[in-house]
Order: structure tokens, then sequence, then C-alpha cells
């Protein structure tokens, strides 16, 4: 295996431990949760989507059809009742927001022929008194998962929807007649079922803040970052609500259980799959930690993920149960990196020690394909991915993701003491990346290709390359952040790997390596606007306000919730992701809730704010602030070890000014945009002390709170 090292592994975690260890981890957790460390309030509190009750109603009267009185008294504005007389009358009610759970409503009049009928849609283009969107039979009529009918005879008094019945994601609830003689409603509500284990739904521990200049509505980012917050939010479900597969014969079902856990997993979707796909995590996980610090659903969801593993191959599967797919080393990989991101944000070691044989077992199963190349050449068998084509071979998003796993399992054999094994993950993602540059980089396109024979140049290969430190010098970055305009049209990046389809997940990886490619230069700072907006005649540096891009697309298209964020979508705008490609032309069948799209909520903390931890809990930190044009931003997260915070501003004359706070008795690094001095500021505003720079422009500090001022 090109000089590959090998190292002793840790002991394997019999499947039955896991339940019994989860156990005790969520008692202490709980005696957690009881510390109030929720984010300070200000303006941005208001772009917090997620509801201060459990029981949500609806906001807007959306429609109606045939004989309905009054049917605006059932929004919560009214609080009243309304009839619906006549089969196939409807009333479809729009909760402003996606939504999730059990719909609650009251009959207070009606006979034994009266009959009502609920439907559900998340988008407004699949509205109907006949059928919901789909959520579990994806058909090219779009029509499979129909309507749920309320019980007859029709009784008094309320109907709730039992936990199976529940719809994990709506907008739109639509309220049918099917019977010839009238009916009374009223108390339409929905109880949510997501984040079960928060009794504040709004409390978050991260925030942020930011006006853009240039968008149409200067409060964008700042709708991004919640946007992503709350996707992530209805993403987590108790482990027992799972989307039962087989589906029902007619209908849906969101009883199973999702693995062997107790409590909250974090899904991939709160409409569909609602199960845990560890590649999605690869991003979803990072937005749960700056805007919640909540990563017990994410604990859970790896552990259901090792529970997969073959004794005897030492594979994970590419899901969990109860799809449980398998046959992708992607995503096994994004199950090895995802336990690092844990320990990197909660400094559970105890967790990282009790899955180490089986972590050690699946990375083995890893490095057991890399070849004489020196690259990883992915089986046919395991050559699923995000949905892309052409995963196999040695392919350079697999082989990305597999250096990364390498690096991060040398931080975590460090940790746990196994030096021996470290300096052999080292040493292995040494090998790779020379073998990555060597045989996968085109110089004359510049970036890398798909695979060693491949003339394709993917777009996932070329931004993990960049996020995961796997090119060899700046130049690169440099190219291929250039070529990767090439895909963008005017709503996002058209992804090579697959035809027609623009994929946010994807999309998320290119935020983050647009400011790791931009890192240290000049321009670095018009590249995450390019991101996000993008005028291709004028060139790829210049803000538009007239074309949205990606995220700008998502959060402002009539098609969507207006809330959370997209699976896909397609290069005309259309809700067809993937419908020629495993969702049988079935365009309800996209979810409007999807975790991976959430890339730019840690980026904009990660990078526009510039604070990160950079080691367990942040004892050790950066800032770096990327200023991208904003005249001001501000925010944080909080870890186990306290608050971390930081407030930038740009006044007129080019000064920047800005306040840090972090924990006492940790450490960090600081490095501010301009290459001027850097000056501390008293608590009166005065100017103290020159601030001197211990390694090059980078400032060594510990944890404090500062105020600091530079000229730009």
């Amino acid at each position: 295996m090109a000089g590959y090292k090998t190292g002793r592994q840790g002991p394997i975690v019999p499947k039955t431990m896991y339940r019994r260890l989860f156990l005790v981890f969520v008692f202490c957790h709980c005696l957690i949760l009881d510390v109030d460390a929720r984010a300070p309030s200000g303006p941005w509190s208001e772009f917090n989507y997620a509801p201060s009750s459990r029981i949500v109603r609806p906001k807007v009267l959306h429609s109606s059809n045939g004989r309905v009185r009054n049917p605006e008294r059932l929004l919560a504005s009214q609080d009243g009742s309304a009839v619906l007389d006549g089969n196939g009358s409807y009333v479809v009610l729009d909760f402003g927001q996606e939504v999730g759970g059990q719909i609650s409503l009251t009959v207070s009049e009606a006979t034994p022929q009266s009959s009502l009928a609920l439907s559900f849609t998340e988008s407004a283009e699949f509205i109907s008194p006949f059928h919901s969107d789909t959520s579990c039979h994806a058909s090219p009529s779009m029509d499979a998962d129909g309507v749920q009918m309320l019980p007859l005879p029709l009784r008094l008094g309320t109907f709730t929807q039992t936990i199976g019945q529940q719809r994990g994601g709506f907008k739109y609830l639509t309220i049918v007649s099917n019977g010839n003689s009238p009916v009374t409603i009223s108390n339409v509500s929905v109880h949510t079922t997501w984040m079960p284990h928060w009794d504040d739904l709004r409390a978050y521990n991260g925030y942020f803040f930011a006006h853009d200049p240039v968008f149409h509505d200067p409060d964008f980012l700042t709708k991004l970052w919640y946007a992503g917050a709350y996707t992530v939010q209805t993403n987590t479900i108790d482990s027992h609500q799972a989307r039962q597969l087989p589906c029902p014969s007619t209908g849906w079902a969101n009883n199973v259980s999702g693995g062997p856990v107790d409590g909250p997993i974090l899904v991939d979707g709160a409409k569909r799959d609602r199960t845990v796909w560890p590649g999605d995590m690869g991003i979803s996980s990072h937005t749960a930690f700056v805007a919640l610090n909540d990563l017990l659903p994410t604990k859970n969801a790896l552990i259901v993920m090792f529970s997969t593993q073959d004794p005897i191959t030492g594979s994970l599967q590419y899901s969990g149960p109860p799809i449980n797919a398998e046959g992708s080393d992607t995503y096994i990989g994004w199950s090895l990196i995802g336990t690092h991101n844990y320990y990197l944000y909660t400094g559970d070691i105890d967790f990282v020690r009790m899955v180490w044989g089986n972590y050690t077992k699946a990375l083995a199963f890893l490095e057991g394909q890399v070849d004489s190349t020196g690259l990883m050449n992915v089986p046919v068998a395991f050559s699923n991915d995000w949905g892309r084509d052409n995963g196999q071979g040695h392919n350079s998003a697999a082989n990305a993701i597999l250096y990364q796993t390498l690096v991060t399992a040398a931080d975590l054999a460090t940790h746990l003491g196994v030096p021996d094994l470290a300096n052999a993950y080292a040493t292995n993602a040494t090998l790779l990346k020379r073998a990555y540059n060597a045989l996968l980089w085109d110089d004359a396109a510049g970036m890398f290709r798909d695979n060693i024979t491949s003339t394709l140049h993917p777009q996932d290969g070329n931004a993990l390359a960049i996020l995961f430190h796997v090119t060899a010098q700046q130049s690169q970055n440099t190219a291929i952040s250039q070529g990767l305009t090439n895909f963008w049209t005017d709503i996002g990046p058209l992804s090579p790997e697959l035809n027609d389809t623009i994929i946010p997940f994807i999309g998320g990886f290119e935020v983050g390596c647009s400011f790791v490619c931009f890192d240290r230069m000049t321009d670095r700072d018009d590249r995450f606007r390019h991101i996000l907006l993008l005028d291709k005649e004028k060139g790829p540096w210049t803000f538009c306000i007239k074309v949205h891009l990606e995220w700008g697309y998502m959060l402002y298209t009539n098609l969507s919730v207006h809330s959370t964020l997209l699976e896909g979508f397609t290069r005309n705008g259309s809700l067809g992701y993937r419908a020629a490609a495993g969702y049988q032309f079935d365009h309800s069948d996209v979810s409007h809730s999807h975790g991976w799209a959430t890339g730019p909520t840690p980026a904009l903390t990660f990078f526009v704010l510039g604070l990160k931890p950079t080691s367990a809990q942040g004892a050790t930190w950066s800032l770096a602030p990327v200023l991208s044009g904003l005249d001001a931003a501000e925010g944080g997260f909080e870890t186990g070890l306290g608050w971390f915070g930081v407030k930038w501003e740009v006044t007129h004359n080019k000064t920047l000014t800005l306040t840090l706070d972090v924990p006492k008795g940790t450490r960090g690094t600081v490095r501010l945009p301009g290459a001027g001095p850097i000056f501390q500021v008293d608590g009166q505003g005065q100017l103290t002390s020159m601030v001197h720079s211990l390694d090059g422009d980078v400032l060594m500090v510990t944890g404090g709170r500062f105020n600091l001022v530079q000229n730009l």
C-alpha cells in the first residue's frame, strides 16, 4: 500500500454496550442543560425562526375553495371557528414557515355524514386537496402520499394525530370536507416534536448579526445564519420517530427506530428521510455547534453509525436505520471525521475512547483500499456518495475525505496517548497528499480531475481539496477557486458530477474553501460575497444586487418555505433535484429543510466573525475576521469552557475596532486584516498601548476581554 504504516487498534465496543453507556451520558447531559447559557438578546433575536411555544398556530389564510364560512377565524390572530359545507370544500392554512409535528383540531359540529381529510406540503407548488407532497412514496405522479382521513364517524371534540401520523415538515395544511354535511372546526394547531430534549426552542447559545450593504434585503446574512440554525433544529428528532420503511401501503409513518439509542438524533431532513446520514453531518454538526452548542444529537447519531459496523470488514453503513443503506467509502469517512468534530466541540474524550476500536477498524477498512498509486481505489460497491455519478476508482473527493480522516485520526490518537498510531496516521496522510497532487492535478485546467483517467473537474473534489488543505501550494488554491466559478449560474453552481444539479451540500464546502483559499490575500474579502452574489458579465469579484445565487435563491423564491434550506434544485430553479437520479421524477419529494444546506451558518461564524476553536472546547482558538465588504458584524458561540464572542466595526475612515471576549484560561491567536499596527483600548475608549506581534503579524493572547483598533 505505497509505504503505508499500520498501528495498533483499540478494543472494539460490542453493540450491546451502546445503550448502557448512552444512558449514563444522557443523565449527565441533562444536568448541563439546566444551566442557562443562552446567547445575549438583541436585534438579531427577531430573526430566530424557532417558535416560543411547542404549540404553533397557522398565521395566514392561503386560500379556500367551495362553501367555507369564516376560514380566517382559524388563524392564531382570530382564534375562532370555521364551517366547511359540502363535498370538496377546503381551506389552506399557512403556518408562515417550516413546522413539524402532530396536528390537532377541534370538531364542534358534525353529522354522521361529515368527513374530513388533511393534506400537507412544504412548497406552495404542491398544495392540493387530494394529496400531500412526497415524504415516503416517490412517484412520477407526485400523489402517492395521499391524504390523511380522520376516523369515521367523525367525532365531536379534539382530534390529534398519533406520533406515527405526524408530518415531519410542512408549511401548508389543507383541511378538506369529503362529505355533504357541514362540519365546524376550530383550534387548529401543530405540536412541535423536533428538539424533544429542549424546553425553550429559542434558547440558542450562539448568535450572528450583520447588515448586508448590497443585497436587496440588508438582513440577508443574519436571516441566512438563523435559517441554517432552524433547519438543524427541525432535523433533530426523537430516535423513535424516524420514517417507516418500507412505507405503509398508503400515507406515511414516522414512528420507527432511527437506531439503538434513546434521545435525540441528528438526521438529514425534517420531512424525509428522517434518517442519520453521516455525510450530511459533515455540515449540520458544525451548525449545531455554533448556533445551539447542542452536540448530544450528533453524539447519538455517531453511536448509530458505529452500531452498523460489519464485524468482519470493519465497514460502516452508508446510513443508519431504518433505511440501512450500504456501500459508501465517503460516508464512512464522514462518520470518522464527525467523531473528531464532536470531540473538538465537546472535549468528550471518553466517547472517543469508547468507540476507538470501532473507529480504527473502520479506518483500516478505508486504508485497505489504498493501492500502489498511493490513492484509495474505491470499489463500485462502495462508490455511493451524495448522489453524484462515478464515485468509484481513484476518486478525488473520496481521497480528500480520506486525507482529512487520517489527519483528524492522528489528532485523536495523540489525545488518547497512542503516539505510534498517531505517527502512522500522519505519515499516511502525507503520502496520500503527495499522490493526490501528483496524480490528480491537471495543470492545464488548474484543477483536480475526478479520478486519474477522467477529464471531468468536479466541484466536490476541488472544493474539499482546498477546505481540507490537500493542495500543495497557494497557487493551486487560487487556480481552483477561479476554475470553480466556471460552474456558476445566476442561482448557484451547476455541479458537473450530476446532470442539472445545484447542490447546497457541496456548495457549502465551497463557501468554506473560499475563505481558506483567500486567507492572507488582498482580495479575500470579496470572495465570500462572490459565493453568495455574482454578476458574471462584470466579473467574478463584483457585488451585484440584481442576481441572487444559491442561498439568496433558496430563501426568497416562492417555491421555498422562507425559513429553512433546500436539499437541492435544478439549473432553472425548479424543485426537480435528482428527478432523474433516484427521485422518480417527483419534484415534491425534495426536502425543504435539509441540514446539509446550512454551510453558510458556521462559515459566517468561523470566517466573517473570524472566531473558531482550534482544540477541544476552545482551549485554544483563533481570530481572523474576513470583513467581506461589511461595515460591522458581531456574534459568537459557547463551549463547556464559556462564551466566545466578537464584535467588529469598520468606520468611514477605514479604522477597524474590535471587541473580543473569550474565557479566561484559554489562549489563542489574533490576526486582523489590515497592515497597520494594532492598538489596545481601555474602558474609556483611550488608546493605551501598541500590541506587538509575537509571531509575524499574528498576536498570541490569553483569554479575557480585549478592545483592539487597527487602521486598515
